[in-house]
């Protein structure tokens, strides 16, 4: 399927603006599980000004959503109607060192690459992004974490863009931090962020990186196309044992699967579409609050408008339960 296209109607819309404009993108390419419809405009700014503009521009109710490395979505077959904006490595890929144990970076850096350039300056902390798939701005938002250690330590303060293209300084408390969330405002486009580490050896931070790697390459399903951990874990509990205690390891339904591997972790085995992905995590929702009574909530994050094979209703929704 394909949308209206927005610069048809609104002419004016790429007057003065520097970054690439792309009616229909499809998002398929990129997304860690190569599944979805298109972005009805996807706006790769030049740099921080060039989205303001953009911005300022677009009319207030054309909905807009920033998309990093795709590695925590899943985009339904229908697409996303308004702009998607996906922030260039060119103008939101800095990275350097500012004094008293900090990093300014970029919300298009990923977080691996952060946990490089910390181990080069000597700074601990920051191994635990070496083990996460996504860039800045996504673990920002979504208070990522791994290895006991989360965003939310590292962070001091994060530059943001309003809807209107108005910026904004936000410090640490003011994201008001949770377990894998936030609650700043869900119009806010994050350009960048200051984070703060401590002394140590580079020799101790990459003995630490390569831990990280070596687990992660022997329990997850890396090599696949897949979006991550699937599901939260609830408080004392974790998702993989209630997802592998329901019965749901190599769950699969059409194209989608739950890896035999890591059983929390959703894999496209090569057809698999937004509709099987969705209604597989439901399936299992299901059976998990069947078999254990713990309702599992997603971590990650399904967008846009659902496709030919309709909408998937929220499992836990039918029970007014959280969703």
């Amino acid at each position: 399927m394909s949308f209206p296209d927005l610069l048809d109607l609104y002419p004016d819309l790429a007057e003065g603006v520097r970054g690439k404009l792309t009616a229909n993108q499809p998002l398929s390419a990129v997304t860690w599980f190569r599944t979805g419809g298109p972005a009805q405009l996807m706006f790769q700014p030049a740099d921080e000004q060039d989205l303001a503009l953009f911005l300022q521009k677009l009319p207030a109710d054309v909905p807009v959503l920033p998309v990093g490395l795709g590695s925590n979505l899943l985009i339904r077959d229908g697409g996303l109607p308004g702009v998607v904006i996906r922030l260039s490595a060119k103008g939101f890929g800095h990275i350097e060192q500012i004094g008293d144990n900090r990093i300014r970076a970029g919300a298009a850096v990923p977080d691996k690459r952060l946990a490089e350039a910390a181990a080069r300056d000597g700074l601990g902390g920051f191994a635990f992004y070496t083990g996460i798939p996504g860039a800045l701005g996504g673990a920002l938002r979504m208070n990522a974490g791994a290895h006991g250690t989360e965003t939310r330590e590292r962070m001091v303060e994060l530059v943001a863009l309003d809807r209107a293209g108005q910026r904004h300084v936000l410090t640490n408390a003011e994201m008001g931090y949770a377990y894998r969330q936030s609650s700043a405002s869900r119009d806010l486009i994050f350009t960048g962020a200051v984070f703060e580490g401590v002394p140590a050896s580079p020799e101790d931070i990459r003995e630490e990186m390569a831990a990280v790697v070596a687990h992660r390459e022997k329990a997850q399903p890396i090599r696949e196309k897949t979006g991550g951990s699937t599901f939260k874990n609830p408080e004392g509990n974790s998702a993989w044992k209630l997802v592998d205690a329901a019965g749901c390891r190599g769950l699969t339904i059409g194209g989608a699967q739950m890896s035999e591997l890591h059983c929390n972790f959703m894999i496209n085995t090569g057809s698999a579409t937004g509709h099987d992905l969705e209604l597989l995590g439901e399936t299992v929702r299901m059976r998990v609050l069947q078999a254990t009574g713990v309702p599992l909530e997603w971590e990650i994050k399904r967008l846009g408008a659902f496709g030919p094979e309709g909408a998937i209703e929220p499992f836990l929704g039918q029970y007014g339960e959280a969703v």
